[in-house]
């Protein structure tokens, strides 16, 4: 997902982005959706396979890792 398309969903759901990176963003998002902000761990074994953040979360958990 684009961060533009993050940004968006971000400000829909009433998390103002400001400055945050792309993974900060999302974080905020999970927590705002009472969610744990995992996004950027997943190796692969994340049992939320149905999760929209899926494929970004592997990418930036390959990153930083």
């Amino acid at each position: 997902m684009k961060k533009s398309e993050v940004k968006q969903r971000a400000e829909e759901i009433g998390v103002e982005p400001g400055k945050m990176t792309k993974a900060e963003l999302v974080r905020a998002i999970q927590e705002a959706e009472g969610n744990p902000p995992s996004f950027g761990n997943n190796d692969g074994n994340c049992p939320y396979t149905d999760c929209c953040w899926w494929d970004d979360c592997i990418k930036e958990y390959r990153k930083t890792h």
